[in-house]
Parts: structure tokens; C-alpha cells; sequence
């Protein structure tokens, strides 16, 4: 579980944008730049080297 305080302080690295915790993938999307960040015990991992790109589907929902 992360912290919401953090969670309202982390941006994404690459746009900018505002993060949705994904509590079942472990992980923190951003649709703006198509992107989920890991979370790797309990550390949100926020390097684009490291995310994955959002599928289709992940992004219009």
C-alpha cells in the first residue's frame, strides 16, 4: 500500500501528469504519457527505463 501523501506528491517523470494508484498491478499509471511505474517493495519506481507501456485498452479507460 502506498501512502497517500507521497501519491499526492509524485508526478510522472516524463509528462508531468497525475498518477492512479493501481492497487492489484503494483503500480502507478499515467495516461498522460501512456505509462505504469512499477512498485517495487513498497517504493514506487518512477524511471521511464523501467515502465511499461500502457496497453489500449488501459488507456481510454
Amino acid at each position: 500500500m502506498i501512502d497517500k501523501k507521497l501519491l499526492n506528491i509524485l508526478v510522472c517523470p516524463v509528462s508531468k501528469g497525475e498518477l492512479e494508484y493501481n492497487e492489484a498491478a503494483q503500480e502507478l499509471i499515467c495516461k498522460a504519457s501512456g505509462l505504469a511505474y512499477p512498485i517495487r517493495d513498497d517504493i514506487p519506481v518512477m524511471l521511464e527505463s523501467e515502465a511499461r507501456p500502457l496497453t489500449d485498452a488501459e488507456q481510454s479507460a
